[in-house]
């Protein structure tokens, strides 16, 4: 009996077999994209020399990089409104709202598939949705009607029963999942909720657990379409929409993992990772500097009325800033038309626009060596624009109950807990700009920040590399490509945001890499979980603008993978790993017959040209990816697809 991750797959499966482990190729429904990564997908859709889009919907999203304080982000914006408008996409402009809230509110469907150029795209998983965030390119590629090649995942059924007790939410649900799986247990997973707990969670509930499955390095995560998923789509004027897709009742799953509800408690990610969780009695008392309520995993209409409640007839204590980013501008009216933004207003809230804001780095960084309590989905070391500072990830009942105390507070010491009432109607956005019948006659208006999408020449015969940077576990995209208000407007400029790559760990590496020798490359070699975090592309874009073209690591996060693998780096992994500790950084690398080798087999034999040793390095790359790489990367494959007629 099928499963619902099966289900969606089958009805949307072009190519290979539905077998753990095997390359798939599925159809794709839905696209969105954000400002952060949209730019890259638009000058892409330009290279492929596409006219119109060919998906069912496609929505360009302005939520990162809001901030217009030089002129790079407006010409930006200007560059995705008129690109939306030639290609056939809808547009949302700065100040509508952070993609993943506004797709949930607006367009996300029951049984379609969506591909997202952000990692945190799962989030409308809490709808239905086969949701899945991928690399710029991909979804460019989407865009343009191409089938989305992946692995084929396992699916982990998680069954939940029971029911939260008061205090406890949505986000203990998945920091548990979290603190089970840790950031690199849903590798080759989709996580997928059932059992009766799932009827006592409502769709933003849902929406939260879905979005912070990222964390868990799962391909997606998902829950069905049942009557709660009707009544959020009525409550948002959109009940054509609807449809009941379950999981059959004696669905098999690869994996399940079960959940009582009723015997968690209030938990806490505690710095620098967000499987580092812990209850939140254990850290109880720490003083806060900074309370951040807000991003694509706790911005709901429903999470910031509960804030609002507890604030109500309460100060926020004069050593914290309290800072509340809404998630949509729907949520803002509604706040507004309650009376709830008055109660954060008169608490002494600050009140940002809808958008990322503070989750991306862009604005509201902690003080030195602060301690800032979030209700974001990461917390990684210098991800919020401050270097030494203390994230912790917690609930909005968690941040509230600290905003107010001074300290972390586990929020049943609040005593009875806060009850809210949703309105019984919800305003509509109207100011998402559908695209005109017809792209032609559009002129597509570029500022002088934007410059065009760099190729890699095609993979050498013998690939010969220096080894220019050496580091361990879980080594993030922020780590790669940091994020923030300095770096973020760069991302339409490769040539200028490559200044940056791994600044936060080695700032000599651009340098280092421009003084390659001719005809020699670079390589990093990572431990466990390279590339975890967010899906920009740029972390793998920019390095090869550098002349990275090999990465060896224990193991991939699988969107970064992807990433390298479109731009030309071959990822490579450890089948000894006594190997990591056999190679450093100045090593010189050769792997001699490259095309050779990765067609004859599963490994590569590489030689340590400086310690005169040598060792095998697996792949796991299909012969698709092959010709990907030995092309120079997915753009150049694909020109070359089309230059000979097939």
């Amino acid at each position: 009996m099928a499963n619902l991750t099966h289900k969606i797959i089958r009805d949307h499966l072009v190519s290979g077999r539905m077998i753990p482990g095997e390359e798939i190729a599925i159809k794709i429904d839905q696209t969105l994209t954000q400002d952060a990564t949209g730019t890259m997908v638009y000058l892409q859709l330009e290279a492929l020399g596409i006219d119109r889009v060919k998906t069912e919907l496609s929505v360009s999203y302005v939520d990162h990089n809001t901030l217009q304080v030089g002129f790079e982000n407006a010409d930006d914006h200007r560059f995705l409104r008129t690109a939306a408008a030639k290609y056939g996409v809808y547009f949302s402009g700065p100040g509508n709202g952070i993609c993943h809230q506004v797709h949930l509110e607006r367009f996300a469907v029951p049984g379609k598939t969506l591909l997202g150029s952000d990692s945190h795209t799962p989030t409308s998983g809490g709808i239905g949705m086969l949701a899945i965030g991928a690399g710029g390119l991909d979804v460019a590629l989407a865009m343009a009607g191409e089938p989305f090649y992946m692995t084929m995942p396992k699916v982990l059924g998680i069954k939940l029963i029971g029911n939260l007790r008061p205090w406890v939410s949505a986000k203990d649900i998945i920091l548990e999942v979290l603190r089970r799986l840790t950031v690199r247990g849903g590798l080759g997973k989709v996580l997928e909720y059932f059992g009766e707990g799932i009827k006592h969670l409502s769709v933003p509930e849902r929406a939260t657990i879905a979005n912070m499955g990222t964390e868990t390095g799962a391909t997606a995560s998902i829950f069905p379409s049942d009557e709660i998923t009707w009544e959020f789509l009525r409550w948002q004027g959109r009940e054509r929409d609807w449809r009941r897709l379950e999981a059959d009742p004696s669905a098999e799953y690869d994996e399940v993992m079960e959940i009582d509800l009723g015997e968690l408690e209030p938990l806490i990610a505690c710095p620098h990772s967000p499987d580092n969780v812990k209850p939140v009695r254990e850290v109880a008392g720490l003083k806060v500097d900074q309370v951040i309520i807000g991003s694509c995993t706790n911005s709901s209409l429903k999470d910031l009325l509960t804030v609002a409640a507890v604030l109500r007839g309460r100060k926020v204590h004069p050593d914290v800033s309290l800072v509340i980013a809404p998630g949509s501008r729907q949520v803002l009216l509604e706040l507004a038309r309650s009376g709830a933004l008055a109660d954060l207003i008169s608490a002494g809230a600050r009140i940002l626009e809808p958008a990322c804001g503070p989750c991306i780095g862009m604005g509201q960084a902690p003080p030195s060596g602060g301690v800032s309590l979030r209700t974001f989905n990461r917390n990684f070391e210098g991800r919020s624009g401050t270097p030494d500072a203390q994230v912790y990830l917690a609930s909005p009942e968690t941040a509230a109950a600290t905003a107010v105390t001074g300290v972390i507070t586990d929020p049943r010491d609040l005593g009875e807990p806060v009850r809210i009432s949703l309105p019984r109607s919800i305003s509509k956005d109207e100011l998402i700009i559908p695209p005109p019948e017809k792209g032609e006659g559009v002129e597509v208006i570029k500022g002088p920040n934007i410059k065009p999408v760099p190729l890699a020449d095609p993979m050498p015969e013998s690939l010969e590399t220096i080894v220019l940077l050496k580091v361990g576990d879980n080594i993030s995209t922020d780590h790669i490509l940091p994020a923030g208000a300095k770096i973020l407007p760069l991302r339409s400029n490769i040539p200028a945001i490559s200044e940056h790559v791994f600044e936060r760990i080695d700032p000599t590496f651009p340098s280092r890499a421009k003084k390659l020798p001719k005809g020699v490359f670079g390589a990093v070699v990572g431990g466990h979980n390279y590339g975890q975090g967010s899906s920009r592309e740029h972390a793998a874009l920019a390095p090869m603008y550098l002349g990275l073209r090999l990465v060896i690591a224990r193991s991939f996060a699988r969107i970064h993978r992807a990433n390298l693998i479109n731009f030309g780096i071959l990822p490579l992994s450890f089948v000894d790993e006594l190997d990591y500790g056999r190679i450093d950084q100045g090593d010189r690398l050769r792997i001699e017959n490259l095309p050779d080798q990765l067609r004859s087999g599963g490994e590569v034999v590489v030689e340590n040209v400086t310690k005169g040793i040598k060792m095998a390095l697996r792949h796991d790359l299909s012969e698709r990816e092959i010709d990907i790489l030995l092309a120079g990367g997915k753009l150049n494959y694909v020109k070359n697809k089309a230059s000979q007629g097939r």
